[in-house]
């Protein structure tokens, strides 16, 4: 970044030499700073600076060029190298997380979590990488400006920083609303998708395609809609200055041409006003349009950064458990479950004894409790009261794993799933 700013230092500062040789080459031959580089090149008259010097103007161009090119695919590269890490951390994060957890909350919300509001993490990581760049270039500029008409320079800097900052004032809360849009909507396009596809077989039974479809545009209507309005505000601004720029520049033009000698002393001045101003305005757009998608993704960002504030359980990291003692029989004792504090009691001091090698089945209507009780046998939930003992030994976080070791889950269709013990 500070090497573009230095860069866009001698790409504008190598304009007025040139220009001036152009117009009037015998007041760059006379001038004492360019004595040095005249002698050494060993020229007699000031025809001779037209070429090194346009050579010299080429090379700033090329480099200033090189240099910005080399900034954007450094700020890319680093913020979408990001992007992996991200969406790897929320997914390895989600899928550590208790049963209970996942029982209680909606898979869209996940799924769009790592596939698309990590996205708009990496979007705002860059947008941050190019407000940063893009006010140390401005700072440059506006050094290279003031040095040839500070008050020229300094005028146009603050009309277009106020305009800027009236646009921002106006538009924040606009952003905000669409931020928070844009971060419920998306959540609600991806449950359609899943409910749509995922019971596609009533959905053709049923014959009710409309009405999944209608879901679906309500909720990617409002979405398609905050992305357009944000996106609007993000550019907008530009075209408007573009135009007061050019104004600017031909008032100046206007003005300088009134003064003695004004179109010979114009026109090095204008010109590197005019290449200035074809270099500020679009590195303050750059910056706008920065701190727009910053304040528009605000909602999607925190919601990505509850993803990856998710807590890792203390075995994520540790080697596979060794399978639990087990020779005679699971026990359940005096076991209580309810999901929360609100809800009733699925099971309610339940005792029961399975001897090792028999076989068991749970029969009772939908609702009675058949699936809680094989997931708090298979250690996916914590019983609320009494205990989960095998051969004796109670069932705690500590040994959850190493029981579950044991366990293998068979999933067949229109039934409840079979829970196996392995043989070890």
């Amino acid at each position: 970044m500070i090497a573009a700013s230095f860069a866009e230092i001698i790409s504008i500062g190598a304009v007025l030499p040139f220009l001036a040789v152009l117009t009037a080459p015998e007041r760059i031959f006379e001038f004492p700073a360019a004595q040095p580089f005249i002698k050494a090149l060993g020229m007699k008259n000031p025809s001779q600076l037209l070429l090194p010097l346009t050579i010299l103007f080429g090379l700033a161009a090329l480099i200033s060029g090189g240099v910005r090119l080399f900034l954007l695919w450094a700020s890319t590269r680093l913020s979408y190298a990001t992007g992996p890490d991200l969406s790897i951390s929320v997914y390895r994060r989600t899928l550590y997380q208790p049963y209970s957890v996942h029982v209680a909350r909606n898979s869209s919300e996940i799924i769009n979590g790592i596939s698309t509001k990590t996205n708009t993490v990496i979007y705002i990581l860059t947008s941050i990488l190019n407000l940063v760049s893009s006010t140390i270039i401005l700072l440059a500029i506006l050094i290279t400006l003031v040095s040839v008409d500070p008050v020229i320079a300094l005028a146009a800097f603050a009309g277009f920083g106020l305009l800027y900052a009236l646009i921002i004032k106006i538009t924040q809360s606009r952003l905000v609303v669409n931020s928070q849009r844009i971060a419920h909507e998306s959540t609600q396009v991806i449950k359609s998708l899943q409910e749509g596809l995922g019971g596609i077989r009533d959905v053709l039974i049923d014959g009710t395609q409309a009405a999944y479809c209608q879901i679906y545009r309500n909720a990617d209507l409002p979405l398609r809609h905050a992305q357009g309005n944000n996106s609007f505000i993000g550019m907008s601004p530009r075209y408007a200055l573009e135009a007061l720029g050019m104004l600017l520049i031909s008032t100046l033009a206007y003005m300088l041409a009134l003064q003695p000698n004004g179109i010979a002393k114009a026109i090095p001045v204008l010109g590197v006003l005019a290449l200035g101003a074809q270099r500020l305005l679009p590195v303050l757009q750059l910056a706008y349009s920065s701190w727009s998608s910053i304040q528009g993704g605000q909602a999607s960002l925190q919601d990505a950064i509850e993803l990856l504030d998710q807590p890792l359980p203390d075995y994520a990291d540790q080697p596979q458990a060794k399978p639990l003692p087990f020779h005679k029989q699971i026990e359940l004792n005096n076991l209580s479950f309810r999901y929360t504090e609100q809800t009733p009691l699925v099971l309610n001091n339940l005792n029961l004894a399975i001897s090792r090698g028999s076989r068991t089945g749970f029969i009772g209507v939908t609702g009675s409790g058949k699936s809680t009780l094989l997931d708090i046998v298979m250690g996916l939930l914590q019983s609320t009261d009494g205990a989960l003992e095998i051969d004796g030994q109670r069932i705690i976080t500590a040994n959850n794993r190493a029981w579950q070791a044991h366990i293998a889950l068979c999933h067949r269709l229109f039934t409840s799933p079979t829970v196996v013990l392995k043989r070890i």
